[in-house]
């Protein structure tokens, strides 16, 4: 062979075979809730795992339990706080108001259904301690969710009292968690499912019990030496399968100031939580402000590069903590004769649609509401002010458009 023929022959194949794993890399995803740990505990107590992803990625104080007085306030229970991530609206939506998980209103989607409706191939696994996590909040199998259901799951042990005898100390809720934890290492490690959760039960427990010290912080570490074996897993995959994986790890509340024993209130304690992340790119709202739970969802679908439908996009109370948004904390106060939707801005340049939506059929039909245009503001701006003689009844839902993102509000009660 021609000697300058076999050169540009090389130079294609070095080319290629180097740029194609950085530019095709599959994006895998895990998040992790670990329950009940306050803030605070998780800061203060030795965790060299979540030390190392925080170093890959970021660590952020964040909150849960929606608006304080607000429409949307929540519950600082667990199930809510679980259902806030897995579908990215607050309570007043998705209608998960205890650990009862009596009517989940189904048309706001989770990130399973999320997946699944846009990539039916994508391979999905949940890994839990408490089976309702699968069975009640994605709702696998039901019409309602859409008949989704998961490739894989490792759950309902807890249910198992001859294997796991229940016991007043929660040993058994101990073993639960390292056996999924260890599942969960192995599976992903071995067929490195497209979307998984996993769900450790123990630090909860023990909180309940003993409240702050020793034996809470005793939970923690081993909470992080479970998340130690997860993490290893992911390590693996990116090492030898040039995958891109996304670990998201966080709380579903806090504890109560007094003594840490319990949670479900609206105190400052009860409502902050943290998320962990090896996430390369997080953005200003995540280094610099307060996010919330329901931003997590958001995340992992812009990561995933999934293609959330508007009608459901439109509903979302979260934005994405990685790559460029245009607004966040959107706030609704009222006057006499004003309505006045503010905003922080995100962009220095570029405008702000406001629609507005007289009915709420999505959350009673999931069918999309009608809106209609208001007016358009420079971002700069940060408000826009309407006429309550524009209103023909007291209930109204508004939506915020930036270039990058939207944010909706709700005024009046529904």
């Amino acid at each position: 062979m021609d000697r300058s023929i076999r050169y540009r022959v090389l130079l294609f194949l070095a080319v290629n075979f180097w740029v194609l794993p950085i530019f095709s890399q599959e994006k895998k995803v895990v998040f992790i809730i670990l329950d009940g740990i306050p803030a605070d505990v998780v800061e203060r107590v030795n965790t060299p795992n979540l030390d190392r992803i925080v170093a890959k990625g970021g660590y952020t104080r964040a909150f849960t339990g929606g608006k304080r007085g607000g429409y949307s306030e929540t519950p600082t229970i667990s199930a809510v706080g679980y259902n806030s991530l897995i579908t990215g609206t607050w309570a007043n939506k998705h209608n998960v108001w205890g650990n009862g998980i009596e009517e989940p209103n189904y048309n706001y989607w989770t990130i399973f259904r999320f997946l699944k409706e846009a990539r039916p191939e994508a391979k999905t696994a949940i890994f839990s301690t408490w089976l309702d996590n699968r069975t009640k909040l994605i709702g696998e199998g039901l019409s309602e969710s859409g008949h989704l259901e998961l490739d894989y799951h490792f759950d309902g042990f807890e249910l198992d009292t001859i294997t796991y005898p229940h016991d007043k100390d929660k040993r058994y809720i101990l073993n639960i968690d390292n056996l999924v934890s260890y599942e969960a290492a192995h599976y992903l490690k071995t067929s490195g499912p497209d979307l998984s959760w996993v769900y450790l039960e123990y630090t909860d427990d023990i909180a309940h019990r003993f409240g702050d010290g020793r034996e809470m912080d005793q939970a923690v570490q081993i909470a992080d030496e479970q998340v130690g074996r997860i993490w290893e897993a992911v390590e693996y995959r990116m090492k030898n399968r040039k995958e891109d994986w996304l670990i998201f790890i966080t709380t579903d509340h806090g504890r109560t100031l007094e003594d840490g024993k319990d949670h479900g209130g609206q105190s400052d304690r009860e409502r902050e939580i943290w998320m962990a992340t090896n996430a390369g790119n997080l953005n200003f709202y995540f280094q610099n402000e307060k996010p919330a739970m329901v931003d997590i969802l958001p995340t992992i679908a812009r990561f995933m590069g999934l293609k959330i439908p508007q009608e459901q996009e439109m509903e979302l109370d979260g934005v994405p903590l990685i790559g460029p948004i245009s607004i966040t904390q959107a706030e609704l106060s009222e006057t006499e004769t004003e309505i006045i939707l503010t905003w922080k801005p995100m962009e220095a340049q570029g405008k702000v649609e406001i629609w507005m939506s007289r009915d709420n059929k999505f959350k009673t039909t999931g069918q999309p509401d009608s809106y209609s245009l208001l007016g358009e503001v420079e971002i700069s701006s940060g408000e826009f002010r309407i006429q309550k003689n524009q209103l023909t009844d007291d209930w109204a839902k508004f939506l915020l458009k930036g270039r990058m993102n939207t944010l909706n509000l709700w005024t009046g009660k529904d």
